[in-house]
């Protein structure tokens, strides 16, 4: 995986050139990655799905996460970046019935690792049980979800923790149900406008 080739670009987003997922990592080149957040309503009220990443991932083990998410290769489109989403939660959808929310960048910082991204961001609206989930294994630990309104309030300070619902895979590869309340600490740590911004993107959606 370290090896993976993709495409880097300067602070204007213009092509500069080709590099290693390593190399990336390392050096802090722009790169473009795959995001696609999952939410439904149910009984009149929005959920937004998340993953629980797995433990054994380089990358913020055991912290949840964006539905599906993943790098794009250099010789592979935005529209590519469906494939993400069947090969991690075992969902087969096309991309015309994904919405675009836009092009957003973040940058994440630790050690000596620099995660420089332009993110393609979209929408799907699903009416999927967790029974629909089939999970990459060495990539997703688990599938949760959680009211939109109270993930939204998390990040922007109104709550400290909210409830997640949800299954974790066990070791005999069985679905394990469970419900906690989590803080911020619990999720990747994308800037608190980062996530405020995509809710508000998700809300402008479907509202």
């Amino acid at each position: 995986m370290e090896n993976e080739r993709l495409k880097i670009f300067d602070e204007d987003r213009e092509q500069i050139g080709v590099a290693t997922r390593e190399e990336v990592h390392r050096i802090g080149y722009w790169h473009e990655v795959f995001h696609c957040w999952f939410i439904s309503n149910e009984m009149g009220i929005d959920y937004i799905y998340l993953q629980l990443r797995s433990e054994t991932k380089k990358e913020y083990p055991n912290l949840l996460d964006i539905t599906v998410a993943g790098h794009l290769l250099e010789n592979e489109t935005v529209q590519d970046g469906v494939r993400e989403i069947k090969e991690e939660v075992g969902i087969d959808i096309s991309f015309q019935e994904l919405e675009p929310l836009g092009v957003m960048e973040y940058c994440l910082i630790r050690d000596n690792f620099i995660d420089k991204e332009l993110a393609n961001v979209f929408l799907y609206k699903c009416d999927s049980s967790f029974d629909d989930f089939t999970l990459q294994e060495e990539e997703v630990a688990g599938i949760v979800k959680v009211e939109l309104n109270n993930f939204m309030e998390l990040w922007s300070g109104e709550r400290n923790t909210i409830d997640i619902k949800g299954f974790r895979m066990n070791k005999e590869g069985n679905k394990t149900l469970f419900d906690e309340s989590v803080g911020r600490d619990r999720f990747v740590s994308y800037q608190n406008k980062f996530y405020r911004t995509v809710i508000q993107k998700i809300k402008d959606k479907i509202e």
